[in-house]
């Protein structure tokens, strides 16, 4: 049994809580919210979160960032990408000296361009870190449907320690030391899923869509690439799978917000209402700054940003990614 904390209680933070407790884990999750604490502790469910999902009646709440970190050997993070840094520095004073720290939250960093795993790094210096991603919709996680991620990290002992940690016969997890390349595939691809969204909502098919996926996934290791990361990562788990799966599925919150943009919606009125963040809309800005900083194309993103800040119509931005300058496939 391993002490462990996580650290956000959305929807993918509980599933993941949850799953370790379910592995024997004494897991303590930390939640800004009182009635997610509340509804753990008292009913074993996250109403808020992760309605009609039961949780490991071993999982504790706790909205004392102190209390849920202290003797923890592993400390998951998953709060949204843009209060990473604050939460993670809460915890800065109360956190074990030898604890391995994990990331599950997926965006790049605005203003910094940080990836995921370099702010907690920032903020928790000298702990080994490890980002876990991969195709998995929360709902399916807590459901225990076959599901498959992977932990990366630069040293071994540790994404091996995530591996065995999370793993069971619901959960499969692989290791890679290609951090970068697992961190911009888990971020880059809800920028691609709104882009996919808005086809749909313009009416667009399945032609679109799959040009959409195929075409974004060369945005991505072409950005990827340029940042020291493995070609190769984008053709697995953190890369095409994620991808298809965000672009796809039904449950996408990414890929359902611009399905709205594509119907009409301002990304004010597409934003209303919506309990859970959509990443794509932080990231998207993110990762056209990253881009241009590198001095690397990515035409779909730069698309999605149009349409989200810009006001530009959804129609004519599909219809100039159409028109641009022909060129061989493989044309970086």
């Amino acid at each position: 049994m391993t002490r462990c904390a996580v650290i956000g209680a959305g929807a993918w933070g509980t599933a993941l809580a949850s799953l370790l407790a379910g592995n024997d884990h004494d897991v303590t999750i930390w939640a800004r919210e009182s009635d997610v604490v509340e509804s753990i502790n008292g009913r074993h469910v996250n109403d808020r979160f992760l309605p009609g999902h039961p949780l490991d009646a071993r999982l504790r709440a706790t909205g004392d960032m102190g209390d849920a970190v202290a003797g923890a050997a592993m400390v998951v993070y998953v709060p949204p990408s843009h209060v990473l840094r604050p939460v993670a520095a809460t915890a800065r004073r109360s956190i074990g000296r030898d604890a391995i720290v994990g990331v599950a939250s997926k965006g790049i960093e605005r203003g910094s361009l940080a990836l995921m795993t370099d702010v907690v790094a920032d903020e928790l210096p000298g702990h080994p870190v490890v980002a876990l991603s991969g195709p998995s919709f929360a709902a399916e996680v807590a459901s225990r449907q076959p599901t498959a991620i992977v932990a990366a990290s630069e040293e071994r002992d540790a994404a091996t320690a995530a591996q065995e940690a999370f793993s069971n016969s619901a959960l499969r997890v692989y290791t890679t030391e290609d951090i970068v390349g697992v961190e911009l595939g888990g971020s880059l691809k809800n920028v691609m899923a709104v882009a996919t969204g808005i086809a749909e909502g313009l009416g667009l098919g399945f032609n679109s869509r799959a040009a959409l996926i195929t075409r974004g996934l060369a945005e991505m290791t072409r950005l990827g690439v340029a940042l020291g990361a493995s070609p190769r990562t984008f053709a697995g788990l953190a890369g095409l799978g994620d991808l298809v799966l965000t672009c796809t599925g039904s449950l996408s919150r990414n890929r359902a917000l611009g399905f709205d943009i594509g119907k009409g919606a301002t990304l004010e009125q597409a934003l209303e209402g919506r309990e859970t963040v959509a990443e794509g809309v932080v990231t998207a800005a993110s990762a056209l700054a990253l881009a241009e900083r590198e001095g690397v194309e990515m035409p779909i993103v730069a698309a999605v940003n149009r349409t989200l800040f810009e006001g530009y119509p959804a129609q004519r931005a599909i219809e100039d990614l159409m028109r641009r300058e022909l060129r061989p496939e493989n044309d970086r």
